[in-house]
């Protein structure tokens, strides 16, 4: 009935005795009711945006819609002109993930494979900088936007801050060091050999033999591009140039009713779920590869 693919921690063999029989069911059961838990605010939204106003104003409050009417999707659409949001996103995102591989990927690589005087020293450093609170950047972070160092450009109103915070990420440096590591060095040593220099290596040895990591990489920014409020918010100032979820607080404000509000949430959180749902293997796959555990 059990087989060790299927129970993790657990073999065949531990199953047999009852009381390992009732742990397991008994840790099942808790993951189901944490998984409905996970998936009712989410439900919610998507009944209540098929409600009218007054059905979600009603007391006592009712879970499921009167009627449902599919073309209020579409209404919603056109009438919040979200394809313009959608494209804007999907331009911080692609840019993001770009910067990620460019720069986070170069920097695990330098860290990893050429090993220069001072990057552990460096890599010291930048595990240091994952303790401090996001918060504490964020004033230098803007006044830097507002006059960047060297050249004094005024990034705001601009997807260069959301691009460049994308590549420089210790998380993300970290995780493609981590995959890095276990490359066998004589694909490295053979590639030197051929006369690859250090980028010719980067690009032609590494890179091919990194997809997993690559394709983690690109969902992880995806998700966190698409899902990123405050740093958008503070500098983008034309309407036109919003993302989703830029476009999403400003609407709170607006005349739009609480159902079309409701559909907004569906608008946003439709693609990183579809993301999630058809690669979720990857994700799983590259956290193993990558040697972090959890």
């Amino acid at each position: 009935m059990f087989d060790n693919k299927n129970t993790g921690a657990l073999s065949s063999m531990d199953l047999k005795a009852a009381r390992n029989r009732v742990l397991y069911w008994v840790m099942f059961a808790l993951l189901m009711i944490l998984a409905l838990i996970c998936l009712l605010p989410l439900l919610w939204i998507l009944l209540s945006s098929f409600k009218t106003p007054k059905e979600m104003l009603q007391i006592p409050p009712t879970l499921f819609p009167s009627t449902i009417d599919i073309h209020k999707l579409g209404y919603a659409w056109e009438l919040l002109d979200f394809s313009r949001y959608y494209l804007n996103s999907l331009a911080v995102a692609a840019g993001a993930v770009v910067f990620t591989i460019v720069c986070n990927g170069l920097a695990g690589f330098v860290i990893s494979r050429l090993r220069p005087a001072g990057s552990r020293v460096f890599f010291l450093l930048m595990l240091w900088t994952m303790m401090l609170p996001n918060t504490l950047s964020l004033v230098p972070l803007f006044k830097t936007m507002i006059k960047f160092p060297i050249f004094g450009f005024n990034l705001t109103d601009t997807y260069w801050p959301m691009w460049l915070v994308s590549g420089a990420s210790a998380f993300n440096v970290i995780l493609f060091k981590g995959f890095f590591d276990g490359i066998p060095s004589s694909l490295i040593d053979a590639a030197r050999l051929d006369g690859c220099g250090n980028l010719q290596l980067f690009n032609r040895v590494v890179l091919p033999l990194s997809v997993p990591i690559l394709a983690v990489m690109t969902i992880f920014t995806v998700n966190g591009a698409w899902g990123d409020f405050l740093l958008p918010y503070l500098i983008l100032k034309t309407p036109q140039r919003y993302t989703v979820m830029v476009e999403l607080f400003s609407a709170k404000g607006s005349s739009i009713s609480m159902d079309i509000q409701m559909m907004m949430l569906i608008f946003v959180v439709i693609p990183p779920l579809i993301i999630f749902m058809l690669f979720q293997k990857y994700i799983m796959t590259g956290f193993t590869l990558s040697g972090i555990k959890g």
